[in-house]
């Protein structure tokens, strides 16, 4: 008997359908893995089984829990549900989290509201809880709050929260999406020991192929609010029966078409680069303690390479990253871009060399803005920028290199989606025509098949213009794919550098070694094998 039995589930919101006919069931104790690319309806399925549809959602079909008719629930009783029976983990821990609450209060009031516990018990168990996800208190006191912990420990808690009391299915969206890969491969540890120890159904809801292969017992593939193929994980792998599921396959492993270009010039030095930030005092009149977050490192860049720039969160890739971008001052050692220093104080005649594009599009961009102004910033680093119908041209010339069409211009960030507001947050930084764009986590909060569309990309315009890049990423896939040569960063030092192919293939430090083993992986021999044919 299914505990989540989903049927024939159609959805459309202000008119617009949304989802339709979709059909899926969860056991008692089993992992169901729902894939499928950002928009094709995998988190509005989970949120119709929660009762969290927006304004604005008309609904049919059947969802039963546990015997229940969710549908036709009033809110009151869906309330009930929320938290105690059925546990949500979302995909962005940040905004999940109160940013004014501390992490005790947060997953005690799930206990509180419910009546599961007074003030006193409910403080017990969110200790217990927190303990239980990773974070005990003598290390983590129940005081802290959201902004004091890392994605990976915020996470953690969103964990805890979702099952303090121990509900029978758990709906986890996206939950690993933008972490490291040594903090994912331990998130879904978790899970997957808190299902086996607490008898919990899994629902896990991703775009990663690979992901769900080592944790999920069936897999449903979502396409454009349809489910399209679901079986057994192993066999669904074997066969992969529909071109989509194929499809998304080839994506998870994609590496683009890359043209070698010619090694110029070194054009970016990090020589000997130290990063110190001061620490709070612990005593009165005491000298403030020093972090060093870089420590030492050095590196080079040439002209028409790629260089990816890999490690965990809190490795000291951001504080570097921000010191060769000329944004903070270093302690020791120098920066050079075409021989010339690199520091707050660089003239924009060099900045206009180097330019960036974010992990977060939507949030780098002014939402008042039309993408016309976002993607013409950088001209205000020339000293003759041009001006109207020639600054429009260039503009349309930038949005037309990045596959988008002149007339969006004239639109907001909000309407398009992730890959194509960074579409657009590439086409900014390639408008003044810079020699190095340093791309800091820049594909991997999308969607596998929309990652392999902008590798593509970049690949194509690093051989047009001429570009260099460097890659800040987590992602060891993409840096594969991408880069010349790879550097490992730990702990604010590189411990290894080589080429590419080299540091993969045949890794010898054993920080290197433990990214490599932690990146989740399709079983080899689960894949078709060439000649097989499919049934569609």
């Amino acid at each position: 008997m299914s505990l989540l039995a989903i049927e024939t589930l159609s959805l459309a919101i202000h008119g617009t359908p949304i989802l339709d006919g979709v059909s899926l069931a969860v056991a008692p104790g089993e992992t169901l893995g729902v894939v499928g690319e950002s928009g094709s309806g995998k988190s509005l399925t989970a949120l119709a089984a929660m009762g969290l549809l927006p304004e604005g959602a008309q609904a049919s079909g059947r969802i039963r829990f546990d015997g229940r008719e969710l549908l036709a629930l009033p809110e009151a009783e869906m309330c009930r549900l929320r938290g105690n029976r059925i546990g949500m983990i979302f995909q962005e821990p940040m905004t999940a989290l109160n940013p004014v609450q501390s992490i005790g209060d947060q997953v005690a009031e799930t206990l509180i509201i419910h009546g599961a516990a007074t003030r006193s018990e409910a403080a017990r168990i969110a200790a217990d809880r927190l303990a239980r996800v990773g974070l005990p208190a003598e290390r983590y006191p129940l005081s802290r709050y959201p902004h004091e912990l890392s994605g990976g420990q915020r996470q953690r808690v969103c964990i805890a929260m979702a099952v303090a009391l121990r509900p029978a299915l758990l709906i986890a969206d996206e939950p690993t999406t933008a972490l490291d890969v040594t903090t994912q491969a331990q998130i879904l540890q978790l899970l997957k020991s808190l299902t086996a120890e607490e008898g919990m159904a899994l629902m896990l809801i991703t775009h990663d192929l690979a992901v769900v292969a080592g944790m999920a017992d069936r897999v449903a593939v979502v396409s454009a609010g349809r489910v399209v193929e679901q079986n057994a994980t192993e066999p669904l792998f074997r066969a992969m029966r529909h071109p989509y599921t194929r499809q998304l396959f080839a994506a998870s492993d994609h590496r683009p078409l890359r043209r070698p270009l010619p090694q110029g010039a070194p054009l970016l030095e990090v020589a000997r680069v130290s990063r110190d930030y001061a620490l709070p005092r612990t005593r009165l009149l005491q000298r403030r303690p020093q972090f060093r977050a870089v420590a030492g490192v050095s590196l080079q860049l040439r002209e028409g390479e790629s260089v990816g720039l890999v490690g965990e969160s809190g490795c000291g890739k951001s504080t570097l990253t921000r010191a060769i971008l000329g944004l903070e001052a270093v302690q020791e050692g120098a920066i050079r871009l075409a021989g010339a220093p690199v520091g707050p104080g660089m003239p924009n005649s060099l900045r206009a060399r180097i330019q960036v594009v974010f992990q977060d599009p939507y949030g780098s961009f002014n939402p008042r803005h039309r993408v016309a102004r976002l993607v013409s910033e950088p001209f205000h680093l020339l000293t003759d920028p041009p001006k109207g119908a020639t600054r429009r041209a260039a503009v349309a010339e930038a949005l037309e290199a990045v596959g988008l069409h002149p007339a969006d211009m004239e639109k907001y960030p909000h309407e398009f989606s992730g890959g194509q507001r960074q579409r657009i947050a590439i086409a900014r930084a390639l408008i003044i025509r810079p020699k190095l764009i340093v791309l800091d986590e820049a594909v991997s909060a999308l969607d596998v098949s929309v990652r392999a569309r902008i590798l593509d990309l970049l690949a194509d315009l690093q051989g047009r213009f001429g570009l260099s890049y460097l890659f800040i990423s987590h992602d060891l896939g993409v840096v594969r794919a991408i880069t010349d040569r790879v550097l490992v960063m730990q702990a604010g030092r590189i411990v290894e550098q080589g080429t590419t192919d080299r540091v993969f293939e045949a890794p010898e430090h054993p920080y290197t070694r433990e990214l490599l083993a932690a990146t989740p992986r399709i079983p080899a021999h689960w894949a078709p094998q060439e000649g097989e044919t499919h049934a569609t």
